[in-house]
Formats: C-alpha cells, structure tokens, sequence
C-alpha cells in the first residue's frame, strides 16, 4: 500500500499545459513543479513564457522547456508535437489548458445571438476543442509508451449550463455560444478519450465556475449570490483538483468531469 506522499509525487514525470501563462496555467504549473514534476509550457509566442519558466526552475527546482505555439494555427500545432516527440519522448502528463475567450471588443463575439459570426465561431472551436483533439492525437504514442499517463482538459461550468442571462444585464459582458458550445465538446470528447485511449492513458477534465478578474460590481454582486459558497472563484481554487488528477491519488478515475465552481451545479 502506498502512502499519499508517494501517491501526490510527480518526481521523474513530465507535464506539458498549453496556455500556461494565463492565470489558471501558471497556477497548475506551479503546484505541478511543487510535486515534483519537470515542466514543458506552452503559449503564444507575445506571452512572457521565459520569465515564468525562469521563476519556476528557481522557485522549484525542476527543468522548466517552453514553447511558443499558437494553437489556432494547425501548422504550428505539428511543429510543436514534432518538438515534443524529438525533444521530451518520455511525456506523462498533457493539460488542455488554453483556451480562446474572446473580448468586448472582438467582432462577432460579446453581442446578441443574432449577431455572433460564423468566422469567431471558427476560431473559437479552432482553440478549445479542434487542438486539443489534435494535441492527444498526436501526442498519444507518446503517452502511450510512457507510465502513469493521463490527460486533464480544462473544460467550463458553461460547457455544461446554460448562461443565466440576469447575471449580464447592462454590464457590456456577454456569453458567447461558441465558447459554451466548444467547452460542451472537450468534456465530451473527454469522455469519448478515457474509453478510447484505455487502459493506457486516462482522461478527465476539470470544469471550472466564474473566477474573479475585474469583472463589474454588478457581475460580481449578481454571481456571487447565484452561488451556494458565496464567492467567486480564484485560479488558486484549482491546485487540489489538478494535483488530484495529474497524480497517483486518481489511479482509478478517468472519464470524469470534476466541477470546481463553488456549487454553481447544484441549483
């Protein structure tokens, strides 16, 4: 029987997370480091990847690769797995962690139904669900051949819900249907993957509810009492469910989707 410090290490293991300069990646990429992991970050080539990759080998002392890739772009998704499969074959662990969340200001995208377009439908399906596809495609041999292996993909309570429109009345915020729609299929294709991919690689997915970045008042004010904790959530919310999920404490759970969203799915 293995203790829990035994189950939690991730010494000798290897973690690759798209989007790792975001908020939610950097904080999976630190408490991955923390157990022990070595690191292989990605993100788009403007992200300050160097400088995270720098805090982290001297904060943890792990290898700390990165890798600019953008993940809408198919060509650069197969110069990244080719690196991979050149550079780091004894891969463990993939975290679908990136994400393309759109803006205010992004055509087609915060505006009513009727006037959400086709084109940042695209690019939305593009990011969140297409590359990750891709990425487990190309990446299982690896996963594959190496111990311990397992997928965790970052799914959304609204891959899941529909939006409760009250909580965006007059505050310029929106809720896209793509990026719903998108985040819908990675946790169903989570669920198609852990079937497919067994007994060798398991996948689960983590579906995480609002998380508190200057979102108006109103939005806050509204949401917050919309749910069963009474808060937001923060990116440090998701270091047990990742450190679960990643390690030896999830050897026999895969296909599931684990909400970490302060019971918003209760109601």
């Amino acid at each position: 029987m293995s203790s829990l410090k035994v189950l939690m290490s991730l010494q000798n293991r290897n973690v690759l997370i798209t989007g790792a300069s975001g908020g939610l990646g950097f904080v999976m990429a630190d408490t991955l480091a923390e157990l022990g992991a070595d690191l292989i970050l990605v993100d788009r080539l403007e992200t300050n990847l160097a400088e995270i990759a720098c805090s982290l080998r001297e904060k943890w002392g792990v290898l700390v690769c990165y890798y600019h890739c953008d993940l809408e772009q198919h060509g650069q998704r197969i110069v990244l797995m080719d690196l991979i499969k050149k550079k780091h074959p004894n891969l463990n662990i993939l975290i679908n962690n990136a994400a393309f969340v759109g803006s205010s200001s992004l055509q087609g995208w915060a505006v009513p139904f009727e006037q959400q377009s086709v084109d940042t439908w695209r690019r939305a399906m593009e990011v969140n669900l297409t590359a990750p596809f891709h990425l487990c495609q190309g990446l299982f041999p690896l996963l594959r051949s190496s111990p311990n292996s397992t997928i965790i993909n970052i799914g959304s309570i609204y891959g899941e819900y529909g939006p409760d429109w009250e909580l965006y009345s007059e505050t310029g915020m929106g809720n896209p249907a793509a990026y719903s729609v998108s985040k819908g299929g990675l946790l169903q294709l989570t669920r198609w993957l852990a079937t497919t991919l067994a007994p060798h690689v398991r996948v689960n997915a983590i579906s995480p509810g609002g998380i508190l970045r200057d979102q108006p008042d109103v939005f806050v004010n509204r949401y917050v009492r919309r749910t069963p904790l009474g808060r937001m959530g923060s990116e440090d919310d998701l270091r047990g469910a990742i450190a679960y999920l990643a390690s030896d404490l999830s050897e026999y759970v895969s296909g599931q989707v684990i909400p970490v969203d302060g019971g918003w799915g209760v109601w």
